[in-house]
């Protein structure tokens, strides 16, 4: 706000120069006022993805980090189609979808292994080490001892490196359907190192590993980006402090902040007669500074407890007046070691603001920079920052300690929404004939498969069909159906009226999933239709029973031309299957629809395809069976059989329109006797057959107890036959 006012005084008075020199004045007045810039260290990005530029450091990480990587290789996007059956007689469609086959590098030191990894926030590799979507994932943890990826060496022949000392993963044939059919932002959990995390891995090749005594209590991760050792040095040291003693035939690097079991006295200041130093009179020299807005009152780092999403803390959890400066540390911390870090840099702070210069004639060969000492006539401990040697003594400044350890406060991590880690499970198929319904051709079966899994995070599966020993694909499913078995059995019932006594218990795939009640009018307009066994049925009332079973109540039996179904009944352990959008239809040759037909399903949780047969094969091709039979025995011996016909897919009767015929010609075979096999059989184009009095009176006084009945002969079977009457 201060540098916009100057900047218009400026311009007002001077010019363009005047408003330089006004923007000048105003930038000295907002530090002044607000204090310095507010951020210290390595920038923290939230939104990090994996690049692939040219010139990048790729990182060394240590410890337990989330880190995006860098794309060293990759493929053109593979295109797939897939033809799939639109279902309700809507054309069959084409989808298309891509994969890519690509390196990230990951870190340029070794590490362990990788545990979680994201794409787009979403998890593509869960803790089980299962991958979320279709391909191959290999891992190479950098060590000297690997040979060249088997991809990576067909594409790029004999000249393709190994990648020895770098640690990167391939994705081969990684499936984008789930990301928009294009690579999505990766990022990986890299475990680097087991154990507590030290700092001599940090400086290996550089600083003997001998000469570093630094523990770095809390810190489960670090990232080094590149740059030079003093860049690592000066970010670990903001939360970290070190000290540093180059005084000895190497450089030690130590706790700034340990304090010695017995700290050694300085002697008694030594005055000096030279012009111009300090403390001429008693050799001291004591300083108290303002508050310093240098030091970092807060602190930004990866919270392990949220999937390394950056967090922030602030000393004594709270804000302070004016811009705070808030550290940004790239290391995986939790929240109450990044609380206790910002309350020990708070401390620093404060008690950092006194210092003081001391002058002796001699010093202890045991004290050199870095120590820790107490200074006569003061309290507290106080840490050489340097000294120098002059004619009439050493020149010590020294920099008063906290006093003991910073405050230790219970805090929160604060609420994320994790990505669900949940296991792909093992897919689970029901595949069976529906009847036509009305739209588009009645002459290509009606195959649907429906799939489903115990397991939410079932990313679906490829259905095929085994032809000639082998298995062809048919299309894929993500789509969960709701499918079980049954508990209790269906007793043979008639399909005419809501039977509200009727019930049958049902346990579904998994314990997630669950049936709704519907009205009556919901009913009447065809809501929760179920394939039990080989009979469709409605259910009104589902009750649940806990554990993923229900109680179904208030049953339309025999629906959709399966009333031989409903007189048959359906044993416990019968398939069950919600007959809604959740199916897939099957685009299956003439050939293919018959019982002995087997469908397989194969997911990313399936070790081996999940094979079935079709059940109620032909259904949909199937004419329904006539109803209302009646026998009229005439005064002249003639006996006269009448019924009415059904069409498949006329499944609304309305008042004052004949049914339509939906197939080629209006044929019935009436039998006497078994279905099977005939005593006599008669063929009609007529709902409608006269016996003459001879037949009739020869069937009534040889055949007494039969059964007449009629079957309505479509275009590719035959109904399940109607009883008209009992000789």
């Amino acid at each position: 706000m201060a540098t916009l006012v100057f900047t218009a005084a400026g311009t007002a008075f001077g010019g363009p120069l005047g408003g330089v020199i006004g923007g000048l004045a105003g930038r000295q007045v907002d530090a002044a006022l607000f204090g310095p810039a507010s951020r210290h260290g390595p920038r923290l990005d939230d939104l990090r993805i994996s690049t692939s530029s040219y010139g990048n450091a790729i990182p060394r990480h240590f410890g337990a980090v989330r880190m995006p990587g860098t794309v060293i290789w990759a493929t053109d996007l593979v295109e797939h189609s897939q033809s799939q059956s639109g279902g309700k007689g809507s054309p069959s469609a084409t989808t298309y979808s891509y994969s890519v086959s690509l390196a990230v590098a990951l870190a340029s030191r070794p590490i362990l292994r990788i545990g979680k990894i994201w794409a787009d926030g979403n998890l593509l590799r869960g803790e089980e080490s299962d991958l979320k979507a279709g391909g191959q994932l290999r891992v190479y943890s950098g060590h000297g001892d690997h040979g060249p990826d088997p991809l990576l060496a067909s594409a790029e022949g004999a000249g393709c490196p190994a990648f020895r000392g770098l640690a990167y993963a391939v994705f081969e044939d990684l499936d984008l359907s789930g990301f928009g059919n294009r690579i999505p932002a990766l990022s990986f959990e890299i475990l680097a190192d087991e154990g507590p995390l030290t700092l001599a891995p940090m400086l290996a090749g550089a600083v003997d590993p001998s000469s570093i005594a630094r523990p770095l209590p809390g810190l489960a991760g670090f990232s080094c980006a590149g740059g030079p050792l003093t860049d690592v040095l000066a970010t670990i040291d903001a939360a970290y402090p070190l000290a540093c003693d180059a005084s000895g035939q190497q450089l030690r690097i130590f706790d700034a902040e340990a304090r010695p079991a017995n700290a050694p006295l300085l002697p008694e200041p030594t005055v000096t007669e030279e012009e111009g130093s300090f403390g001429q009179a008693n050799g001291r020299k004591l300083q108290r500074q303002a508050g310093d807005g240098n030091v970092p009152m807060a602190i930004r780092y990866f919270d392990s407890a949220r999937d390394y999403l950056t967090g922030m803390q602030r000393a004594d959890g709270r804000a302070r007046s004016g811009r705070e400066l808030v550290m940004e540390f790239p290391g995986t911390l939790k929240a109450a070691d990044a609380r206790r870090l910002a309350n020990e840099s708070a401390s620093r702070a404060a008690r950092s603001r006194e210092t003081m210069a001391w002058r002796v004639a001699e010093l202890d060969p045991a004290v050199g920079p870095g120590s820790v000492v107490r200074v006569p006539g003061h309290s507290g401990y106080w840490r050489i920052t340097g000294w120098e040697w002059r004619t009439d003594g050493i020149e010590l400044e020294l920099m008063r300690l906290p006093h003991g350890s910073a405050r230790k406060q219970a805090t929160e991590p604060g609420r994320n929404n994790p990505a669900q880690d949940l296991p792909a499970g093992t897919s689970e198929l029901v595949a069976f004939d529906l009847p036509w319904d009305g739209l588009g051709t009645g002459d290509m079966p009606h195959i649907h498969a429906a799939l489903s899994s115990p397991s939410p995070g079932w990313a679906g599966a490829q259905i095929l069909v085994e032809r000639s020993g082998s298995f062809i694909p048919l299309g894929s499913s993500r789509k969960r159906a709701l499918i079980g078995q049954t508990l209790t059995a269906l007793p043979p019932a008639p399909a005419i009226i809501l039977d509200r006594q009727a019930r049958v218990t049902v346990r579904l795939t998994a314990a997630d999933l669950a049936l709704d009640s519907v009205t009556l009018e919901q009913l009447a307009g065809g809501a929760n239709c179920a394939l039990i066994g080989t009979e469709l049925l409605q259910f009104a009332s589902a009750t649940a029973l806990g554990n993923g079973e229900w109680l179904l109540e208030g049953l339309l039996r025999g629906r959709g031309g399966t009333e031989w179904a409903a007189l048959t009944g359906q044993s416990a352990g019968s398939h069950f299957v919600l007959l809604d959008h959740r199916l897939t239809p099957l685009d299956l040759l003439q050939s293919d629809a018959t019982p002995e037909t087997v469908i397989a399903a194969i997911g990313l949780g399936d070790s081996e395809p999940v094979t079935t047969t079709l059940v109620n094969a032909g259904l949909g091709q199937r004419p329904l069976t006539p109803v209302h039979p009646r026998c009229l025995h005439r005064p002249d011996g003639e006996m006269i059989l009448t019924w009415v016909r059904r069409a498949r897919g006329a499944w609304e009767w309305r008042d004052e329109v004949d049914v339509p015929l939906n197939e080629d010609d209006e044929a019935y075979a009436v039998g006497l006797g078994p279905v099977d096999n005939p005593i006599m059989r008669w063929e009609t184009t007529q709902p409608r057959l006269a016996i003459g009095p001879p037949t009739a009176a020869a069937i009534a006084l040889d055949h007494a107890g039969q059964p007449l009945w009629v079957r309505h002969t479509g275009r590719f079977a035959q109904s399940d036959p109607l009883l008209i009457t009992i000789i």
